[in-house]
């Protein structure tokens, strides 16, 4: 009975079996959950790229860059869509703003893209281009069931259709109006009060176009989400959009990629890489008919399209 009561005590006690299986058990959940996590954000930022998908550095003359970033961290999923096409009818850009974000956002980013994909090259009128899209988002609307109202499932939305003679025509479902950089100066462009956001309301039974200024050789147009104005610094400040496009201006002429790489740059800074909401920029540079040597220095720079990736 000695012999036995001092084995016991020379031996692991029962408590200690069950605390070191139970360590083991929670040390194999947690690998397992962290694995799957990180499958589950390789498909969704294989789904985002397929849906946002690379722009090319230059297309019909201009220069282009884009990049989002997604409020929920560590994900490259966002609400923000943008997307350019070279038509027949001129370069067609759109840009929009999801209500919400992450991967509930998804598949009205995916409605939207899919449509603006084929009725940029279908529609001769920018009108046009815009009724196919709400179209498209109400048979989205009509597949989430009755425990997503259609009424919370609206987009922000900035259409621009940039002719050869650089004349710039929009349709702005209440989203945000681009900037313009033209030499040492830069300026936001507004043309009329937006309509509402894109099905929260139907659309108007007229819809003119509204001009902006003629896009000349060496013009550059910024485009923004709300992401980008509402960032906010430690301190409560908004993010000073206006002065740091300003002071890219001043800077001299910069490819589109530049002055994504400086916006991007000075957002992560601002906020100190917090994400409060998706945001994304998408920049058009007019290189036409630039002289060679100024087309190569504007457009020598060859960084990466997706500053957001590098601050995940």
């Amino acid at each position: 009975m000695n012999r036995l009561r001092a084995g016991t005590q020379r031996g692991m006690r029962p408590g200690a079996v069950f605390l070191a299986v139970g360590t083991g058990i929670v040390l194999h959940a947690r690998r397992t959950i962290l694995h799957e996590l990180r499958q589950a954000r390789a498909v969704a930022g294989a789904a985002q790229n397929a849906l946002l998908r690379p722009l090319p550095p230059h297309l019909a003359g201009f220069g282009l860059a884009a990049a989002q970033l997604s409020a929920d961290r560590g994900a490259a999923v966002g609400g923000d869509l943008y997307e350019v096409i070279a038509t027949e009818h001129g370069l067609r850009v759109v840009m929009g703003d999801v209500r919400g974000h992450g991967l509930a956002a998804l598949g009205t980013v995916a409605a939207v893209l899919g449509s603006f994909r084929e009725a940029a090259h279908d529609e001769r009128e920018l009108a046009g281009v815009l009724r196919r899209l709400e179209r498209a988002l109400a048979r989205h609307q009509r597949t989430r069931g009755p425990q997503h109202p259609a009424a919370e499932d609206f987009v922000t939305l900035l259409l621009l259709e940039i002719a050869d003679d650089g004349r710039v025509r929009t349709l702005n479902c209440g989203h945000p109006w681009p900037h313009r950089l033209r030499g040492r100066g830069a300026e936001p462009v507004a043309a009329v009060e937006p309509l509402p956001p894109l099905g929260a309301f139907p659309l108007p039974r007229e819809l003119p176009t509204a001009d902006l200024d003629r896009l000349l050789p060496g013009d550059t147009l910024v485009l923004y989400t709300d992401g980008v104005l509402d960032a906010r610094d430690a301190r409560g400040r908004f993010f000073p959009l206006a002065p740091v496009l300003a002071g890219v201006a001043r800077a001299g002429p910069m490819s589109a990629r530049t002055v994504l790489r400086v916006v991007f740059t000075a957002l992560l800074r601002h906020t100190g890489n917090r994400r409060c909401d998706d945001a994304a920029v998408l920049v058009v540079r007019d290189d036409r008919d630039l002289p060679h040597p100024a087309r190569s220095r504007a457009g020598a720079d060859t960084g990466p399209r997706r500053p957001a990736d590098e601050s995940s």
